[in-house]
């Protein structure tokens, strides 16, 4: 635990800078309108699969002996899968509200 707060303390203006991020994020995400959901999600949709990309660059290059390394790639991977999938799952459904329904 000393040596989480002596990370913290030597990179005080990172944690400013993630903590101003998240706040930053939701206030943006909170004021678009739903007409633009599907274009920002396409544009998430891509961003994500950079980051799934630079997530397994990273895991490939890593020392082995690194577990703290190995489990936050591995859950970089494994969520930014989750939120593609997610994102093509949110896009399909808004664009078959669209569709003309088939008779049976």
């Amino acid at each position: 635990m000393e040596n989480f707060l002596d990370w913290i303390s030597e990179n005080v203006e990172m944690v400013y800078i993630v903590v101003l991020s998240i706040f930053l994020g939701v206030e943006v995400i909170g004021r678009v309108p739903s007409v633009l959901h599907t274009p920002l999600m396409s544009g998430a949709n891509a961003i994500h699969g950079v980051v799934i990309i630079g997530a397994i660059i990273v895991l490939g290059r890593v020392d082995p002996s690194n577990y703290t390394a190995l489990i936050i790639g591995f859950l970089a991977v494994v969520l930014g899968t989750l939120n593609v999938v997610g994102g093509f799952v949110v896009t399909d459904r808004m664009l078959s509200m669209f569709r003309k329904k088939k008779k049976a």
